[in-house]
């Protein structure tokens, strides 16, 4: 059993910053795939940053420059460092992982946590 557990959401005025953070439990997973999506109300969800194989990264065109991911291998968490935020970062963010459980691939989903950037 794989669990996710994010941490670090809340209110935070344009302008400042937030981190999130999402640690990784259960065993067997051999995680190759770490990243943040986000959903605002009436919208689809996005990719807002990944990180693959703790090398290669992706961001959301509206988040470069912005935000950073980073990855703590040994403590299988990964961090969404967001800066310069603003009221359209406002959404419920969800971590998503993924790996190999023997041959095959899986992914998993985090809860949510709110992000909410206003004045």
């Amino acid at each position: 059993q794989v669990q996710l557990m994010e941490s670090g959401g809340g209110l935070v005025q344009p302008g400042g910053s937030l981190r999130l953070s999402c640690a990784t439990s259960g065993s067997g997973l051999s995680i190759n795939m770490m990243g943040w999506y986000r959903q605002a109300p009436g919208k689809e969800r996005e990719l807002v940053a990944r990180i693959i194989s703790g090398i290669s990264t992706n961001y959301a065109g509206s988040v470069k420059g912005r935000f950073t991911i980073s990855r703590d291998s040994a403590k299988n968490t990964v961090y969404l460092q967001m800066n310069s935020l603003k009221p359209e970062d406002t959404a419920v963010y969800y971590c998503n992982v993924g790996g190999n459980i023997g041959l095959g691939y899986y992914t998993y989903w985090g809860q949510g946590t709110q992000v909410t950037v206003s004045s």
